[in-house]
């Protein structure tokens, strides 16, 4: 297990997000002892989507406007299609993930969470895995679609849905791992396992 001790992880979710996509993403970043706060438009709580029907309750750590106060070293971005559409309505949201992009640090968006890094004007080039259903979205912004379990480019990984979270996971902790100690996404080859 690669120890991430001390880093600060952000996980930017608002109402509707597929709860596994936070819920094990966030365990696997605690057990490798990194810090995780769930960031959010709004204070209060945000309400996870789970087996097609609303799931549980989380507390928000810092909202938005608190978050970009706060110096964070990677960024996960889970997915559930209500949660990330509505985020990129959000200017605030968008700015606060273009950051991460523009300060080279990693990212970690699965399922419908790669919208975001569209929005953020971060995926023309990139091999990105996500919901076949954001595979016109993507080639529209410049990115290719890829139909695999987990796309390592550069400072971004990426996943399909809940089935591919163990190889999302272990892609997200080695990538995090790197920036920790130091070593730029530039000098990580890219890794893609098949579904």
């Amino acid at each position: 297990m690669e120890s991430l001790a001390m880093l600060r992880v952000a996980i930017l979710v608002t109402d509707g997000f597929e709860q596994s996509e936070l819920t094990e993403p966030r365990k696997a970043l605690e057990e490798a002892r990194a810090q995780t706060l769930i960031i959010s438009p709004t204070p209060g709580v945000v309400r996870g989507w789970r087996s097609g029907e609303w799931g549980d309750h989380f507390p928000v750590d810092l909202t938005l406007e608190q978050g970009r106060r706060t110096e964070f070293e990677a960024l996960v971005l889970p997915g559930g299609m209500m949660s990330p559409d509505r985020l990129r309505t959000i200017p605030r949201a968008i700015q606060f993930v273009k950051s991460f992009f523009d300060a080279n640090k990693p990212v970690a968006a699965i399922c419908h969470g790669p919208w975001m890094v569209i929005e953020a004007g971060a995926a023309q080039g990139r091999r990105i895995a996500a919901w076949p259903s954001l595979r016109t979205d993507l080639k529209n912004a410049g990115a290719h679609w890829v139909d695999l379990a987990v796309a390592v480019d550069g400072q971004l990984v990426t996943s399909r849905k809940p089935d591919d979270i163990p190889a999302f996971n272990l892609e997200m902790i080695k990538l995090f791992a790197a920036h920790a100690a130091g070593l730029t996404p530039v000098g990580l080859k890219k890794r893609s396992h098949a579904g």
